[in-house]
C-alpha cells in the first residue's frame, strides 16, 4: 500500500509541474546564490541538484555566487579587518587579494567541482573574462549626516557583455559567475554579486531573478521570521527601505532587486536556502516558499496573488 501511495504521490507532483515546466522551457533563470550556501559540502550538494533540475528540465541557467563569510573568515585568519556600510563590503588592497582568492579560487571551483558530481555542464568565469562585465572604481560616496565613505576597489558596473553568456547557453552550459570585474586599465574591482545578477538579469532579460539568502524572504518586522511578505511590488519596497524595515545585506538586496525591475526582469524570488528544496518549490508549486517581487502588484494573476510562483 505503502509503494503505490508512493508512486500516486510521484506521479502527482509530475503533472503539477509539467505545465510550469512548459511555461519555462528555454526561458533564462539568473540565480544569485550567497556564499553561506558553499561553507558545507551537504548543504552545497542540495542546493546544487536543484539547480541541476531546472537546467535538465530546459531552463535556461546562469549562477552568480557570492562569497562573504569565507572572505570575512580568511580576512580575519590573516589579520585584517572587514568594514562593511549599508551592508556593503569595504575592499582595501589586501583585501581584495582576499576576495579574488575566495571569489575566483574557492568558491567557483567548488561550485563546480559540484557540478561535475551532477553532471551539469557547468563553466566558471568571472566578471573579468572577455570583459563580460565592464566596471569603474566607484568614487567616494556621500552619507547624509555623515562623512563620506570611500569603498576602496569596488566597482559599478558601466555595461555586461550578454553575448558571453549566449553562447555558452546556447551549447548547453551553465555559466557560474564571480562577481569580479576590473576597470579598462586592469585594475581588479569587487562587486556586490546581488548587483551583479541584476545586471545580467536584466541585460539577459531573464524571465525570473532568484536570490537565494539566509532569510525567509523579505521580511515585514525584521526580528519576526515569520512575518514573510509573500509578494510586494516596488513602491511597496521602497517604503520598507524608507521605514527602516530592510538592515544590513538586505539593502543591497532591494537596490538590486529595484533595479533589475526597472531594466526589463520580469519576476525577481528571495528566498531561504535553510527551505528545503526551496528553488523547487518557488518555481514548480503555486505557493512557493519566499517573496515575490514585481513592477505592480495589480498586474498579478489571481494565482499568484494566491502564492503562485508562475
Amino acid at each position: 500500500m505503502t509503494a503505490s501511495k508512493d508512486r500516486a504521490i510521484v506521479v502527482s507532483a509530475l503533472k503539477h509541474a509539467a505545465p510550469y515546466i512548459r511555461l519555462f522551457k528555454g526561458k533564462v533563470f539568473v540565480l544569485k546564490a550567497g556564499g553561506e550556501i558553499f561553507a558545507d559540502a551537504a548543504r552545497t550538494q542540495a542546493f546544487m541538484e536543484q539547480v541541476g533540475i531546472l537546467h535538465q528540465v530546459g531552463i535556461r541557467v546562469v549562477m552568480i555566487h557570492g562569497g562573504g563569510p569565507q572572505s570575512t573568515a580568511l580576512a580575519t585568519a590573516l589579520g585584517l579587518d572587514t568594514t562593511f556600510v549599508d551592508g556593503r563590503r569595504v575592499t582595501d588592497g589586501p583585501s581584495l587579494d582576499v576576495a579574488t582568492m575566495v571569489l575566483n579560487g574557492q568558491i567557483n571551483t567548488r561550485v563546480l567541482a559540484a557540478c561535475r558530481d551532477l553532471q551539469i555542464p557547468a563553466v566558471g568565469i568571472s566578471g573579468v573574462d572577455a570583459g563580460l562585465i565592464r566596471a569603474h572604481r566607484r568614487p567616494p560616496v556621500e552619507r547624509e549626516g555623515a562623512s563620506s565613505v570611500d569603498y576602496g576597489f569596488v566597482g559599478d558596473i558601466e555595461s555586461v557583455d550578454a553575448d558571453i553568456l549566449v553562447k555558452q547557453l546556447d551549447n548547453g552550459l551553465m555559466p557560474v559567475v564571480s562577481p569580479l570585474s576590473c576597470d579598462e586599465s586592469g585594475t581588479v574591482l569587487n562587486i556586490n554579486a546581488d548587483t551583479v545578477a541584476a545586471a545580467i538579469a536584466a541585460e539577459l532579460n531573464a524571465e525570473k531573478l532568484i536570490l537565494a539568502t539566509g532569510a525567509p524572504g523579505i521580511l515585514e518586522d525584521i526580528d519576526d521570521p515569520q512575518s514573510l511578505i509573500s509578494y510586494v511590488d516596488r513602491a511597496a519596497l521602497d517604503k520598507l527601505r524608507d521605514e527602516g524595515k530592510l538592515a544590513d545585506g538586505m539593502l543591497p538586496k532591494a537596490a538590486a532587486i529595484d533595479a533589475a525591475l526597472a531594466n526589463g526582469v520580469k519576476r525577481v524570488h528571495v528566498i531561504s536556502y535553510k527551505v528545503a528544496d526551496s528553488i523547487l518549490l518557488e518555481v514548480f508549486t503555486n505557493e512557493g516558499t519566499g517573496t515575490l517581487v514585481v513592477n505592480d502588484i495589480a498586474a498579478l494573476t489571481p494565482a499568484e496573488q494566491g502564492g503562485d510562483s508562475a
